[in-house]
């Protein structure tokens, strides 16, 4: 189910140069492409909620007053998936799934056979590439199963309720894992600049491997909610016994954390990377622009170049997953503040939302597959490099003799230069 990455349904409560953009566009296309697929009217997806209203007996007792709790009525037309969509959306799963852990585990063979590779911008692409490898080879199969099975897999077994509890915590430790990796990379390429005169060796400096230990352990932590308050819950529906994995709030704070959860998802997970990327891009192209000029100017030359072109693959990065996430999280606070339940109009809205949802979680799953194309399109050397590795997958030293040594803390330079 490729639309299940990182994010929970609505009704659950609810991751360059002139190339890469063109990629991103025909990625767009193609899911725009198999969210028509889904144009049958769903009208409400199952909701389940109530509404409290006067209620008229049919005496004349007009001095009754008391409430009662009346099922809020249903939608005419249940949801309903096209079978044209579910086969449009394995297809899209099985490709994602290939890409992803071709793509992610060759980054990671890159940068672990190569010795010189191993140094701190390095070291965060692979911890970036170890996120989206671990999300991809577990949460894409369970969305999968869930599209085509219809229900959540092992549902009345002590492993259905682990696999509910594991699967909505790896989302957002994933996510986490994503977002704070493209933090650091953004303060990295500054701190890379504002050095400028210093030329840095290989080898993964203390304070980088230091943060990547830190982007792991928070990830975990702020993701430790999610394992908390989901569980497999059972409820009837339309004569029917049915269950499904969801959030169920058990205590104030989970209460509080399930009300906040949309906003709070936006904020950290959306605006907090791209602020801190616009702030130290912003002091990196002062500091570029301070140091035009200078007597070092042509002997930092080359070196000063090959850092802008790591500085440039980072902000790709940080473009692309703006691009991939701002569907979704636009998705949800729609539903957060125009969707009222009480609304006569509200299915047709609903109908609107989840067609909507399912677009957005289908770009929201392409992030975690497309950093390693984005590479690949931004540097020739590191185009050859990917190329190397995937032709001499089985043999690792021909790798480590394709790729010359890389120098000045660059993660896509793999030739020596003489300074």
């Amino acid at each position: 189910m490729v639309f299940g990455v990182r994010s929970e349904h609505l009704a659950n409560g609810s991751r360059l140069g002139s190339r890469v953009p063109h990629m991103s566009w025909m990625f767009m296309v193609l899911l725009v492409v198999g969210c028509l697929g889904f144009s049958t009217p769903v009208g409400c997806h199952r909701n389940f909620t109530s509404e409290s209203f006067p209620h008229s007996s049919s005496s004349n007792s007009s001095q009754e007053v008391h409430m009662r709790q009346v099922p809020l009525p249903t939608c005419e037309k249940d949801t309903s998936i096209k079978t044209a969509f579910k086969y449009i959306n394995t297809v899209m799963s099985c490709v994602i799934f290939a890409v992803g852990i071709i793509g992610n585990a060759t980054l990671l063979r890159i940068i672990y056979l190569n010795k010189s590779m191993r140094n701190g911008p390095n070291a965060l692409i692979a911890s970036l590439a170890l996120g989206d490898l671990i999300y991809i080879a577990i949460d894409i199969p369970i969305n999968l199963y869930k599209l085509l099975a219809g229900q959540w897999p092992f549902a009345d077994t002590m492993f259905g309720l682990f696999l509910c509890k594991l699967f909505p915590f790896l989302q957002k430790a994933s996510v986490g894992i994503t977002v704070l990796n493209l933090c650091v990379l953004s303060v990295d390429r500054y701190r890379a600049v504002a050095s400028w005169s210093r030329v840095q060796g290989t080898g993964v400096p203390t304070i980088t491997a230091v943060e990547i230990v830190v982007i792991w352990v928070l990830s975990a932590v702020l993701a430790v909610p999610e394992a908390i308050g989901f569980n497999m819950v059972t409820f009837e529906y339309k004569n029917m016994t049915m269950s499904t994995c969801m959030l169920q709030p058990k205590t104030p704070f989970m209460t509080f954390y399930r009300d906040a959860k949309d906003w709070w998802l936006f904020g950290f997970y959306f605006c907090v990377p791209l602020a801190c990327s616009a702030f130290f891009y912003g002091l990196m192209t002062c500091e570029m622009l301070r140091h035009q000029k200078g007597s070092l100017r042509i002997s930092l030359s080359e070196h000063l170049k090959q850092r802008r072109e790591v500085a440039k693959a980072v902000f790709c990065l940080v473009l692309i997953f703006a691009l991939c996430w701002f569907p979704l999280h636009l998705s949800r606070l729609l539903k957060r503040t125009i969707y009222k339940s009480h609304d006569v109009h509200r299915c047709e809205l609903l109908n609107f939302l989840l067609v909507f949802d399912y677009f957005s979680l289908n770009m929201a799953t392409i992030n975690s597959c497309i950093n390693p194309i984005i590479l690949y399109f931004v540097s020739k050397k590191f185009k050859s490099c990917f190329k190397s590795c995937l032709c001499c997958w089985c043999y690792s030293g021909s790798l480590s003799n394709s790729m010359q040594p890389l120098h000045h803390g660059t993660s896509l330079q793999y030739k020596h230069t003489e300074h």
